[in-house]
């Protein structure tokens, strides 16, 4: 298996951040993993963080509530909003950090997730993820509190997941 990169480009003027990334999996293993909650809690949050859910709710118009918590087991809630969902080819969403019972935080941006699967053979998946923002200062927050390397260890721990299958 070879070590796959996540490439990703900043688009400042459209306000929009993409990502492409190689999975030696099948589409069905990577689309289980980025749609079913106990998996996503084993790869999502970067190490040492962990992710844990609170209520998955994969349908469109439905909703999965999260936390990452530190080491020392400092909590950050999120929100994901379904809105749009084609079986093993996209989902779109929109994500804001929020309390445990998914109230809103309006001291973070809210974030327009587009997720794209495509198997280029039988044994590779590419996941294309377009994340838009609503003000250039959004996304540049985001940015300023890590999210390239968090998600870039956060697909590396995917990696590791279908590795082990």
């Amino acid at each position: 298996m070879t070590k796959r990169e996540a490439v990703f480009s900043k688009d400042m003027e459209n306000k929009k951040v993409s990502v492409v990334r190689l999975f030696d999996a099948p589409l069905e293993q990577v689309w289980k993993a980025w749609t079913t909650a106990e998996i996503l809690d084993l790869w999502w949050a970067p190490k040492p963080y962990k992710a844990e859910t609170g209520l998955m709710d994969f349908r469109e118009g439905g909703q999965w509530l999260y936390y990452m918590v530190s080491p020392e087991g400092a909590k950050t809630w999120c929100r994901v909003d379904y809105h749009t969902i084609d079986s093993q080819k996209s989902i779109t969403s929109v994500v804001v950090f929020c309390d445990e019972k998914g109230n809103e935080n309006p001291d973070f941006p809210k974030v327009y997730w587009k997720k794209q699967f495509s198997q280029p053979d039988s044994s590779t998946t590419q996941v294309d993820v377009e994340i838009s923002f609503d003000q250039t200062a959004d996304m540049e927050m985001l940015l300023k509190m890590g999210f390239e390397g968090g998600f870039t260890a956060g697909l590396n721990n995917l990696d590791e997941y279908l590795e082990n299958l």
